[in-house]
């Protein structure tokens, strides 16, 4: 086994990398008699664990800790005491702290199917984002290579576009720009039937649309679904076109209007709490002052 490749810090650096979730714990403290000393760290996924706390069920009580909040996507920062020969059943006689960071990954996903001009530009541009992309089209000549080096990028087939929506993830950004109007159509079609992606993009005119809307209309979609797709996509606040119609103009005014919708997402999540970090309390408690 490669000890330096299974190391903490070099998974730690492979997940954040990749924008997979994982926990980061951390010995902060120790007394007593303690199976690793401060500053110890381990790194724990929902099926893996790298490096070590020092073992036993001390330490399966931190990964249960850890991977109760992954599966609860409770990202954020924890700070919880063991005692070894209590709580721990260990016969240590010591007690340790352990700082548990949860890093739920890349929260947002985007799907880009067509890797035509634009798409192959939006997606370059799109890469150093912490987002994880699926890249799709059923010509496998047009992906461009480099698309392999990126962690948080994967290419896919587009040869069957109900398979290709249904393999998304819940609360995916969804951009359609193939090289076929059919296709399109039924990509976006397949896309509202889902009902749970967190927006939708069509490349082209306001006429393209107006026929798809028409199409779409007949097939049973509401109104108030036809409202999530924008087409065309880049548009300005007052409806403006940009008046650079290169694929590089177009993918970075979309590719600007989808950061903005990501962030109003992030922060509706959010809600208005600005708290970070531990309650002053329990800091106290653990590091009491060491002078009044």
């Amino acid at each position: 086994m490669n000890v330096v490749a299974n190391s903490w810090h070099a998974q730690l650096h492979r997940l954040q990398q990749a924008g997979l979730p994982h926990a980061l714990a951390t010995q902060v403290t120790g007394a007593g008699s303690t199976p690793r000393e401060p500053g110890a760290r381990m790194v724990i996924t929902a099926t893996e664990t790298f490096d070590t706390l020092g073992g036993g069920h001390f330490e399966w009580q931190v990964i249960e800790a850890a991977r109760q909040r992954l599966g609860d996507n409770q990202a954020g920062i924890s700070l919880e005491t063991f005692a070894l020969g209590g709580r721990s059943g260990q016969c240590c006689g010591g007690f340790v702290n352990v700082l548990i960071e949860v890093f739920s990954g890349a929260a947002t996903r985007l799907a880009v199917f067509g890797a035509g001009n634009v798409g192959r530009e939006l997606v370059r541009l799109a890469s150093p984002l912490n987002w994880r992309i699926q890249w799709f089209d059923e010509r496998d000549e047009l992906f461009p290579g480099w698309e392999r080096e990126q962690p948080r990028l994967s290419r896919h087939d587009l040869a069957d576009p109900e398979a290709a929506v249904a393999s998304l993830n819940p609360g995916s950004h969804a951009l359609v720009m193939t090289h076929d109007h059919g296709l399109d159509r039924a990509l976006v079609d397949a896309l509202l039937r889902r009902g749970d992606c967190a927006s939708i993009g069509l490349i082209g005119s306001q006429s393209k649309w107006a026929s798809f809307r028409s199409r779409l209309r007949a097939t049973g979609h509401g109104e108030q679904a036809l409202a999530q797709v924008r087409c065309p996509i880049g548009a300005a606040p007052d409806g403006r076109k940009p008046s650079d119609k290169t694929p590089y103009a177009i993918a970075l005014v979309s590719l600007a209007e989808l950061v903005h919708l990501v962030a109003d997402g992030a922060d509706n999540q959010a809600g208005n709490d600005t708290y970070r970090g531990l309650a002053p309390q329990r800091l106290r408690a653990v590091f009491p002052p060491t002078h009044s």
